[in-house]
């Protein structure tokens, strides 16, 4: 799954140089930074400060080196521009190769192994899971773990709660319940496994002050005498056993999710073409199984926070699916209520806006990000702005600022239009990859008769400027 290959169709160099002439037009905000080493995850965390007309927000991130230097978590504090305020101009004078004085790192946490993916805990923010190429689940409580240099030879950080329970590598799946301080894990086992770190987090969370040191956690907590990531130095984080495990996928399992409202419901895609869902109410095995859901491996998975009866799946056919749980299967194959083509490489990430319940976003390894309204389709095209030949039904932004595949994004639910993302680009760019921070202008979701009257203010203005 790591070794996505890169988009395909016209020259990558005039889709970035339209893109770029664009941004004047498309964008109320856009942040580009160019990274050191390549992030495979990125995640907005808690909103620190507000300002008149900017905001302070963390952000997670990591490294994942070469060796010369030691992989990371890196905690970082990111000004975010408020809509309306940057100047068109100033957007579009970004450097490519350089990085963004919006973008500041605050804390580097030595990870032992490269981060593969980060989730922060809904109930707690400042607590973080991270997979890595391993069988355990890391927790950290980011604003408890030492700041770290990392050079070459440093030990690694200590996690503050180690989740034991797969019997092979768990490298991507991983999910954080909106509900419940519960955390789900899917891996080369096959199996899907689920915990609650109530005991530990609560205590952390309660407070944060008083946050244990990793190794003094309470005498139920076993402790656990190898590092992970396969380091045999002992390592003083406690562990904990898990609630559940659940075998129902016949390969790697690629990607979990909670259901909004239970943290006893879940759902889960792997390398076997299967969407299962499960009840940990009912018992181990699946409570609903797609056998094909698509027609080929599913990547991703994410459950419409807004609507529990929506599934968004992306898959290594291109595809985007929105799957209805009360009617998810004909004939024992997957029946989606739409499938979305509007990528011409393997899906990587998917994920339903915080704001609007039909709008979600898709990134992929042709370095498109695309942003989608299911709303859309059957209707009749919009008549603002300019007809977009050969669109696909409910596409209406699509995000070229990437030069490779966008390996992970994230809407910020502090500022929903804004969104986070990361591509593994760092050939093309001269560093290890790039973040970019970015969110489109309000005239292009906005109500179409709000956005006419506005816009009828300043016509004289308009027509004044194109004669």
């Amino acid at each position: 799954m790591k070794e996505r290959g890169k988009g395909t169709g016209r020259s990558v160099d005039e889709r970035y140089t339209q893109w770029k002439s664009l941004v004047p037009v498309l964008y109320d905000w856009l942040a580009n930074h160019n990274l050191v080493w390549p992030s495979l995850s990125c995640r907005w965390g808690p909103q620190l400060e507000q300002a008149t007309y900017k905001n302070r927000q963390r952000l997670y991130l990591s490294e994942q080196t070469d060796g010369s230097v030691p992989n990371t978590l890196v905690i970082a504090n990111v000004e975010v521009v408020k809509p309306r305020v940057a100047a068109a101009e100033h957007i579009s004078q970004f450097n490519e190769e350089a990085r963004s004085p919006f973008v500041k790192k605050y804390k580097t946490i030595i990870h032992p192994g490269e981060v593969n993916r980060i989730r922060e805990l809904p109930q707690n923010s400042k607590i973080v899971a991270t997979h890595t190429d391993s069988p355990d689940v890391l927790i950290w409580d980011v604003e408890a773990q030492p700041n770290r240099h990392a050079v070459l030879g440093a030990s690694t950080s200590h996690p503050d709660l180690i989740l034991t329970g797969h019997k092979d590598n768990a490298e991507f799946a991983l999910a954080m319940s909106p509900t419940e301080p519960f955390v789900l894990s899917g891996g080369k086992d096959r199996y899907v496994v689920l915990w609650s770190i109530q005991d530990h987090i609560s205590t952390l969370a309660a407070d944060p002050g008083a946050a244990k040191s990793p190794g003094s956690a309470g005498a139920n907590n076993k402790q656990s005498s190898k590092a992970a990531g396969g380091n045999d130095k002992p390592m003083d984080s406690p562990s904990i056993e898990p609630r559940g495990v659940y075998l129902g996928h016949g390969d790697t399992v690629e990607d979990v999710t909670f259901c909004p409202s239970s943290a006893q419901e879940f759902c889960s895609v792997g390398d076997d073409s299967c969407l299962i869902l499960w009840d940990a109410r009912t018992g181990a095995s699946p409570a609903i199984k797609v056998e094909k859901a698509h027609h080929a491996d599913l990547h991703c998975v994410d459950w419409n926070p807004h609507d529990v009866n929506l599934i968004l799946t992306g898959s290594a056919d291109t595809t985007v699916r929105m799957f209805d749980r009360r009617n998810l299967t004909s004939g024992g194959v997957g029946s989606p209520v739409h499938t979305f083509e509007g990528h011409n490489a393997a899906v990587l990430c998917v994920q339903w806006s915080p704001d609007k319940s039909s709008v979600f976003g898709s990134s992929a390894e042709d370095g498109i990000l695309n942003i989608w309204d299911h709303e859309k389709i059957g209707k009749k095209p919009e008549t603002v702005g300019p007809k977009v030949p050969n669109s696909p039904p409910g596409l209406f932004f699509r995000h070229a600022g990437h030069r490779d595949k966008v390996v992970d994004f994230h809407w910020n639910t502090s500022d929903p239009w804004t969104i986070v993302s990361v591509s593994d680009d760092g050939e093309s760019t001269g560093g290890g990859g790039t973040l970019q921070i970015w969110r489109m202008i309000d005239l292009i979701y906005r109500p179409e008769e709000e956005v006419l009257s506005e816009l009828d203010k300043f016509k004289s203005h308009i027509l004044s400027c194109t004669s």
